[in-house]
């Protein structure tokens, strides 16, 4: 479980980029970050696993404070997938055992390269494992970079716009591999995300930002027209289609 308590942060002295932000993330559960550009949504993710240091406030994971923690117990703990991937000439499968860097200790033993395997079947990336990362095209590198966090076998994965490179079919299938991930190892997942009908099929907990705070969060209550309105400002509605919630907006006619 990760928390955050009265969290701050800002790049210049005089503004803030988070206030007071406050929340928990479950272990089995994903989270969905929302809300408008500039809400601060990436910045949170990287204040979580210590990225960026926050000015003032709290993260605990387990009930332990991050901050005193070193790089290598972090990355033992938090795996993190950035918006933009850099790209090197490694191979799809040198770059997934880079996963599990934190626990290698001279080289990479059997149950590693067993583990860098089975994440490669289930990625569906099998076929490319000999390709080379800076030949792939965006979607394909996201799931790469998707592979590598998941080697790391965190007890939280923080992802950036995990779909944002992604077509439709990937879309749901690699959303729908996380959530099971999840739910079966119990790590949790908080990800920064977009489409808030993605959100709503593969997330249980939402965290809305607006001005730079924390406007709700919660369960599927806190996804009403009002809260999508107000955050968005954009006038929306919400659809059940085969007992799926959908969120309509209704733009204002030309």
């Amino acid at each position: 479980m990760i928390r955050t308590q009265h969290l701050e942060f800002a790049y210049q002295p005089d503004k803030k980029i988070l206030d007071d932000i406050c929340f928990q993330a479950e272990a089995g559960s994903c989270t969905a970050i929302l809300g408008n550009n500039g809400a601060g949504k990436s910045t949170l993710l990287k204040c979580l696993n210590h990225i960026l240091v926050p000015k003032s406030g709290t993260v605990y994971l387990n009930g332990r404070d991050l901050q005193p923690m070193r790089r290598g117990e972090i990355a033992r703990s938090i795996a993190y997938v950035a918006q933009h991937a850099e790209t090197a000439r490694f191979t799809v499968y040198d770059t997934v055992l880079l996963g599990r860097k934190p626990y290698i200790k001279v080289n990479p033993t059997s149950q590693d390269y067993a583990l860098v395997e089975s994440i490669l079947s289930r990625m569906a990336l099998s076929s490319m494992a000999l390709s080379y990362i800076d030949e792939l095209s965006g979607g394909e590198l996201q799931k790469v970079m998707l592979a590598r966090a998941l080697a790391q076998q965190p007890k939280v994965l923080l992802l950036d716009e995990p779909t944002s490179s992604l077509d439709l079919k990937n879309q749901y299938e690699t959303l729908k591999l996380v959530k099971k991930m999840a739910e079966e190892e119990k790590f949790c997942v908080i990800m920064v995300i977009h489409d808030l009908n993605l959100a709503l099929r593969y997330c249980d907990k939402f965290v809305f930002l607006k001005n730079n705070r924390v406007f709700c969060h919660g369960g599927l209550d806190c996804i009403t027209s009002e809260v999508i309105g107000q955050v968005y400002s954009i006038p929306a509605v919400i659809w059940q289609f085969n007992d799926i919630p959908v969120v309509v907006p209704l733009p204002e006619k030309q």
